[in-house]
């Protein structure tokens, strides 16, 4: 664990951006006097990214059927990248889908069971988050129980079946390829479909009992991918209270207004808008109905977009890294961590000044990453 004083470096403070010294000292941010000094002149320090929804980690776990015998190894991979882009705390969006295949319920409990046993052991804060299609009503039972066992703190939930086809009677597009990754007959995943689709009815009687059980266990929950105000207040009333990726301007300002959270995909902001035609995380930024970036499927863009919006002068700088930093830290209930301030976790991405790559990340006191000529200033 390092104990160092930081010194000569651009520092983002509560205050602001900062020539200041910046002690680190038994895992945590100190004001206390730390007897070695490194010189970080030419780089600037930053809260580590919190990133509270992203599923890159998908190609780790599971890079062809089989290949991934041992999800600890598949973890120790996602960790490298995590840090290599600046995300000291990570949360891993798993799927427990009728889609099946590793978003299949029994792929979900093996990832899940392995992030609660590997990840402390691992530098980075690495949590589970459990994506729960809605439609699944032979699951909710135990869904509390598992959800316990696992440790896991944020259930987020979805619903992707294809219903307007489903009512038509057609198929939704892409079965063949759907049903093919799940190992399944199209004609009997297809079946498999319309069923979930005629059982909608007792899905939300069913949610408001997972939900109250869940709330009582201290677990977070977000939707995700809501499109009317209806949504979102259907939701709110479960204590459901984060949005995740609103498809509409209309869903993001009735979370807003009800004092809720939303969450942004930090792709969305770097392409400029939703590669689906959904609302522009941009114009939702601008409009002040955004709390928290997270990488998605990308983990390098948090730090990107961030860094686009302060460029840009769409928003200052500390509120654009607050984004990625103190805004999901508050939105998942870790006061410990997202600012640069005595007694908190010392989470810092080191950036190089000049071309603003990830010259080192510390998590929790401990170096995840370093990479370069920077290593010469901490071990030289």
């Amino acid at each position: 664990m390092a104990d160092l004083r930081l010194t000569g470096a651009d520092v983002l403070t509560p205050a602001g951006v900062q020539q200041v010294p910046l002690s680190i000292a038994g895992g945590v941010v100190s004001d206390e006097p730390v007897a070695r000094d490194v010189d970080l002149s030419g780089y600037l320090v930053l809260p580590g990214i919190v990133d509270m929804h992203g599923d890159g980690f998908e190609r780790h776990l599971a890079p062809r059927r089989g290949a991934m015998k041992q999800m600890a190894e598949g973890l120790i991979a996602t960790e490298a990248e995590l840090a290599a882009n600046g995300i000291t705390t990570a949360v891993l969006a798993q799927f427990a889908s009728w889609e099946g295949g590793i978003r299949s319920p029994e792929f979900a409990g093996t990832v899940l069971s392995a992030v609660r046993d590997t990840a402390p052991s691992l530098s980075t804060d690495i949590r589970g988050q459990l994506r729960f299609e809605i439609s699944q009503l032979d699951l909710y039972d135990d869904l509390p129980a598992r959800i316990a066992d696992w440790q896991v703190g944020y259930v987020v939930f979805n619903d992707h079946l294809a219903h307007d086809r489903l009512r038509e009677g057609r198929r939704p597009p892409g079965l063949v390829g759907q049903a093919l990754k799940a190992a399944r007959n199209p004609e009997v995943h297809l079946e498999m479909l319309q069923n979930l689709h005629a059982g909608m009815a007792e899905v939300p009687a069913a949610l408001d009992a997972l939900c109250a059980a869940l709330a009582a266990q201290g677990v977070r929950m977000g939707s995700h991918d809501d499109a009317t105000r209806e949504d979102r207040a259907a939701w709110q009333t479960r204590g459901v209270s984060i949005a995740e990726f609103p498809e509409t301007i209309e869903a993001a300002e009735a979370t807003k207004d009800a004092g809720g959270t939303v969450v942004l995909g930090s792709p969305n902001a770097v392409r400029g808008g939703s590669h689906k035609g959904n609302a522009s995380a941009i114009d939702l930024i601008a409009m002040g109905y955004c709390d928290a970036l997270a990488s998605d499927y990308h983990y390098p863009s948090p730090r990107r977009a961030a860094l686009m919006l302060a460029d840009t002068g769409m928003v200052g700088f500390t509120k654009a890294w607050g984004l990625v930093s103190s805004g999901p830290a508050r939105a998942l209930g870790l006061t410990d961590r997202g600012t640069l301030e005595p007694g908190k976790r010392a989470d810092l991405v080191i950036l190089d000044a000049s071309t603003r790559r990830v010259a080192a990340t510390i998590a929790g006191g401990v170096f995840s990453h370093v990479s370069g000529r920077i290593a010469e200033r901490f071990f030289g």
